[in-house]
């Protein structure tokens, strides 16, 4: 606990650097003539590492550089102590360089030099120091001698077998071969662990060797020591005992390790058993940091790089075999060398101003800070009242000129130092212009320009500018002073020219510098010249018609197609315009004018299209058209692999040929397929064409101009190129499981053109990334092979080559790719959710260890699904849908989104891979907060009469919480014109609404939205009809008009009246026998068809009807007035139902005069029919 005398300094620390004021230090400009005249304390640039291990074979050197003004001189310490230099012949020191040289030509042991060293750095102004240089010399001893008994064990029984290697600087690498120099195969059983010694988990009858052998190589002296070999005699029996795990390394059941931070952390757990024990790694109270963590040596070795305090804590290793397994715990504790949290910086001051030094670092344990002066402790130094020391900070106040110094902070603990160089210069300068004098700036009229005016000065002097000598400083309005001294004129005028003045002033004095701004006008082309067609020996001509400034010197230079135009006697200048005299085709192109000013250019293009001579009568010339077919193609001078291609180009239709595409066929592979090979220039007629290898070609020609492309020529003869081995390398080269236990590697084949020769076949190699093991490979006609027997997602290495009879193509670069993943074992944990509102949660899970994927991490799969809504009777899909989330952190969280509010949830989440789900974690119930409902279902404008019009509605489909009403917005609408909105609130159970309209031809937006708690929810916006419902209107207006009606009834009178004339004038026609006819009654007995159909007929047919009259002869004579007569037809015709059609049948060849002796008057429906 602190005392008072403690917690008075404490509280007065804090009191005086909460009211401490200071100026911003002084940036010293890195202009020649400031570093010239400028004094500084001295400053190391480069020294050696703080634990220097030299070669003895070679001279040793001790760097260490400094810069300052004056020069710095140098000296050194060494273990403390001065070292003179010059009393030592073998040493020397570099010029104008404090880099010690040690040689040893002429004797001498460079372990002679070991030792700690330290150089220091002095001018007037300070002393500055390097760190303290630990110097040791490499060593590289040889193996003791020794004579190894040979080793004996019973098969099954583990054994290690002790390296030992001699302890060398740096410590050697450490690696087991046999006398063959082959490395000894390690697997999961056989293992060399961290120290060196080979482990075997058990001993097999082919592990009996007489030559295991440790080898040390070391790094500095390039060699490689070996042990004596052991010999390995195992004895056999008949049944080999299996035994649980035990631990070879480490013992007993829990040990410590100690690392420093971001140094590397290894543990190790090699395990004895029968059969070979698998290994486990565990962290108690959380997970191992998976981007961090790496399993080497089988699993046998866990890896941390960058260690940190967060990776301290207890790491478990589990052994385990079918028979048990056994736990072994490391307490690793991180440790930490001081690290800085904030350098000290070099500080420059004018004298009164005030200024601090920082220096803080952390470590663990935490690091004590020491302040020096030039090398000495301050507190040995004379007390100082412009300076104050607060534990990690030194307060400057009011500093003196002659108080420059170098300080050192050292930060400290048990692992390592830290020492920082920071110097306090107190500088005073009068101020100074660092820009030409006198400067001339031109501008374009409305541009934005800047005016520069370097400075400087220590105290910092003020910087004021003014325009013509005259008025106040200028900043504001359309002018920003910047605080490097540069002026800023947004957009120039013509009234912004004259000559500014840019002023530095301080307590020391004052500079000044002048600076002329003139305004410009802008350089144009104000005729640009255009796009010409010009005959074959005629003249062209293009305008570019320039206004610039008068004061501005311009150019004006024309280019064709990009590149600069060679002017002669045929294309020469005009002014400005150019003149183009005697065109030929090679004319053709883009010609483009530029002028340029000093200060800005203009630039314009045209394109000149050179047509056929004409005739004698101009309007008789043909237009372009396209090239004949090149012809004649001949081949020559073949080499292995190339061939020359001659044509003889035809006719170009007045518009030249821009290029020749050759195209070929082959008949070995695409007989028939003709393909583009390459282009070349129109003025070319033989090239030489680039072959493939093995292929049968045959070539053709197509010429192409402005206008289009011609026919292909007629194809070539035949070539046949040589056969050669592939060239090519195969595509998609790539690993990947199908099952758990295999590796297919795939790649792409070959195309046609690239198999360069016959019987074209695949080498592929592959071998395990992580065992360090040779290649297998084999050889295939197919462009994949399958690995069988791997273990679950293991890395490998493949590559693969193409190989024919001519020979083998190149090797594909080294592919990684993984056998076949597995199902993962593992489930997140503890999946809890947070913060949900209406339509997002918050998820939180413990993540699973990224071994129990066993393949790629792909994700973590979220499974959720609607359970029901909180709205009664609302009926909800339970469908399933999933969210994936990708992460690896120690504590993964995510985001759902897109929830129905007021409804229930349930939710479990998976980890996986690319083709796997793990079993589910925990379910999770949840519920959405209640939010705004959906659109209504539907809104429409039932219908609508001359003064109303009716809305209707239903519910929304999705309410998202209980409904309290609906909220309905209508305004006026006329075109683009809005009346003012009306609202009118419903309650929940009111599905319709009915306006009353001021005017038939008003029209209304309408704007309904459902309401809960939470408030309005999706608008659902409508609009009156217009065109087809005014219609409407006007039939229903029509209708209800007294006029019409009356029209109407009067047409109904006048009908009915007709009717009656026509009754009355058929009234006066005879009477008809067929009301006799049709009183006649049946025949008793019904006769019946055989189909079981009544027959209507009796032998009364056959008698003559009542009232007709009989001839007399007897026969019966057939009346005037017969049925006959009213049918269709001597037959008489029935109806459906029996009643005879010729009753209401109108006689047709009779005249009426013979209807008068019917017997009966026609009824008014026969009237009526008769009309018809």
């Amino acid at each position: 606990m602190l005392g008072r005398g403690g917690h008075v300094a404490l509280a007065l620390m804090s009191l005086v650097l909460l009211l401490w004021r200071e100026a911003a230090p002084i940036e010293v400009p890195q202009d020649p003539k400031i570093l010239q005249d400028l004094k500084q304390p001295p400053t190391i640039v480069k020294q050696s590492v703080k634990d220097y291990i030299v070669d003895p074979r070679d001279n040793i050197i001790i760097e260490c550089e400094a810069k300052g003004n004056p020069v710095p001189t140098f000296s050194w310490r060494r273990n403390g102590k001065f070292f003179n230099i010059g009393k030592d012949p073998r040493v020397t020191m570099r010029k104008r360089s404090g880099t010690l040289e040690i040689g040893f030509r002429s004797g001498g042991r460079p372990e002679d030099y070991e030792g700690e060293y330290q150089c220091f750095a002095t001018n007037d102004l300070g002393v500055a120091l390097s760190n303290k240089i630990l110097l040791r010399v490499s060593k590289a001893p040889l193996w003791p001698k020794e004579v190894l008994e040979p080793v004996v064990v019973t098969e099954g029984t583990p054994l290690v077998l002790a390296c030992n290697p001699p302890p060398g600087l740096p410590p050697p690498f450490t690696f087991w071969m046999n006398s063959a120099m082959t490395p000894i195969p390690q697997d999961k059983r056989v293992s060399m662990g961290l120290n060196g010694d080979l482990y075997f988990s058990n001993v097999l009858i082919k592990d009996a060797h007489t030559d295991y052998c440790c080898n040390a190589r070391f790094l500095f002296t390039h060699t490689i020591q070996q042990k004596n070999p052991f010999t390995l005699k195992v004895l056999t029996s008949r049944k080999v005992a299996e035994s649980t795990p035990t631990f070879l390394s480490p013992s007993g059941t829990e040990s410590s390790k100690m690392v420093l931070r971001d140094e590397q952390l290894l543990l190790e757990c090699i395990a004895a058993g029968l059969p070979t024990p698998t290994i486990k790694w565990f962290k108690k109270g959380g997970d191992l940091p998976g981007r961090k963590v790496k399993f080497d040596n089988y699993n046998k070795t866990l890896k941390i790089i960058n260690v940190s305090e967060e990776d301290a804590g207890e790491y478990v290793c589990m052994a385990n075999n079918h028979l048990g397994s056994i736990r072994h715990s490391i307490f690793v504790q991180v440790k930490a060398a001081p690290y800085w949290l904030d350098k000290p910086s070099n500080l420059v001051l004018a004298p009164e101003e005030n200024g601090r030094l920082v220096c803080r670092a952390n470590g663990n344990p935490k690091p004590i800070i020491e302040w020096l002066i030039n090398g000495q402790p301050i507190e040995s130094t004379p007390h100082s009242p412009s300076r104050q020391v607060l534990g990690d900070t030194i307060l400057f106040r009011s500093v003196q000129m002659g108080s420059s110094a170098v300080y050192q902070c050292n930060a400290s603990n048990q692992h390592g130092y830290l020492l920082a160089n920071a110097f306090v210069s107190v500088l005073d300068m009068l101020p100074r212009m660092l820009g030409p004098k006198n400067q001339l700036i031109k501008v374009i009229v409305n541009n934005r320009t800047f005016l520069d005016c370097p400075f400087f000065g220590s105290p910092l002097p003020d910087l004021r500018w003014f325009k013509n000598g005259q008025g106040s400083g200028l900043d504001g309005g359309h002018y920003r002073v910047y605080i490097n001294g540069t002026l800023e004129i947004k957009r120039a005028r013509a009234e912004d020219e004259g000559t500014y003045t840019c002023v530095a002033n301080s307590m020391l004095g004052k500079a000044e510098n002048q600076v002329r701004l003139e305004v410009k006008e802008p350089t144009r082309i104000v005729r640009v010249p255009e796009h010409r067609s010009a005959v074959r020996g005629s003249l062209a001509h293009f305008d570019c018609k320039v206004k610039s400034d008068p004061s501005l010197p311009i150019t004006v230079a024309w280019s064709k197609d990009d590149k600069p135009l060679s002017l002669g006697w045929r294309l020469r200048k005009d002014g400005e315009s150019l003149l183009i005299t005697n065109v030929n085709e090679g004319d053709e192109g883009t010609y483009t004018c530029t002028v340029k000013s000093e200060i800005d250019q203009d630039s314009a293009s045209a394109r000149l299209t050179v047509l056929e001579e004409a005739s004698l009568n101009p309007s008789s010339a043909l237009p372009p058209d396209r090239p004949d077919a090149p012809v004649e193609l001949d081949l020559s001078d073949p080499t292995a692999r190339s061939v020359r291609l001659t044509w003889i180009p035809e006719n170009d239709h007045r518009s030249p040929v821009t290029e020749f595409l050759v195209q070929f066929e082959e008949n070995r592979w695409e007989p028939g397929r003709w393909q583009n090979l390459s282009t070349y220039p129109g003025d070319l007629n033989s090239v030489i064409l680039q072959l493939a290898p093995y292929a049968n070609y045959q070539f053709r020609i197509i010429a192409i101009n402005a206008v289009g492309q011609s026919q292909p020529s007629r194809p070539s003869p035949r070539y046949l190129s040589n056969g050669a081995a592939p060239d090519a390398i195969p595509r998609g080269l790539r690993g990947w499981g199908s099952k758990k236990d295999n590796m297919e590697i795939t790649w792409e084949p070959l195309l046609n053109l690239e198999r360069n020769g016959p019987n074209l076949h695949y080498s592929v190699w592959w071998r395990r990334n992580d065992l360090g093991e040779g290649w297998s490979n084999v050889t295939t006609v197919e462009s994949k092979h399958v690995i069988h027997n791997t273990e679950t997602y293991m890395p490998y290495e493949i590559k693969v080559q193409a190989r024919n009879e001519f020979g083998q193509g190149p090797e594909s670069n080294v592919v990684v790719g993984y056998s076949g993943e597995d199902k993962p074992t593992d489930a997140p944990t503890d999946l809890q959710v947070s913060k949900v509102d209406s339509t997002k949660a918050n998820l939180h899970w413990k993540p699973v260890d990224l071994s129990s994927v066993q393949g790629e991490f792909k994700e973590y799969r979220l499974y959720y699904w609607r359970e029901s809504s909180l709205v009664p009777g609302l009926v909800v899909s339970k469908e399933k849908k999933t969210k994936g989330f990708y992460s690896i952190v120690a504590e993964p969280s995510g985001i759902l989104s897109d929830l129905v509010p007021f409804s229930k949830y349930k939710m479990f989440l998976v980890v996986a891979n690319n083709r796997f789900e793990g079993p589910p974690s925990n379910t999770v119930d949840i519920t959405t907060k209640e939010g705004v409902p959906d659109a209504p279902k539907f809104f429409r404008i039932n219908r609508r009469t001359f003064d109303t019009i009716h809305l209707e509605w239903d519910k929304p489909l999705e309410p998202n919480g209980i409904l309290i009403g609906y909220q309905l917005k209508y305004q006026t609408v006329n075109g683009s014109r809005v009346g003012r909105p009306q609202l009118e609130t419903l309650p929940p159970n009111v599905t319709t609404f009915t306006l009353r309209m001021p005017d038939r031809s008003t029209r209304y937006k309408f704007y309904l939205s459902a309401l809960t708690q939470v408030g309005s929810g999706e608008v659902y916006a409508e609009e009156s009809p217009h065109f087809a419902n005014e219609a409407y209107i006007d039939q229903v207006d029509i209708a209800t008009q007294g006029w019409f009606i009356g029209l109407m009834c009067a047409i109904a009178l006048i009908i009915l009246i007709l009717l009656i004339v026509c009754f009355i004038k058929r009234s006066r026609g005879g009477k008809y026998p067929v009301r006799d006819k049709k009183d006649l009654p049946l025949d008793p007995v019904d006769q019946k068809d055989q189909d079981g159909s009544f027959d209507y007929h009796s032998d009364e047919d056959n008698k003559p009807l009542q009232g007709s009259q009989t001839s007399l002869d007897g026969n019966v004579k057939e009346s005037d007035d017969s049925l006959v007569d009213y049918g269709e037809g001597g037959d008489g015709q029935f109806n459906e139902d029996g009643s005879f059609i010729g009753q209401y049948t109108v006689k047709k060849d009779k005249d009426e005069t013979e209807g008068n002796e019917s017997s009966e008057a026609t009824s008014p429906v026969n009237a009526i029919y008769s009309l018809a």
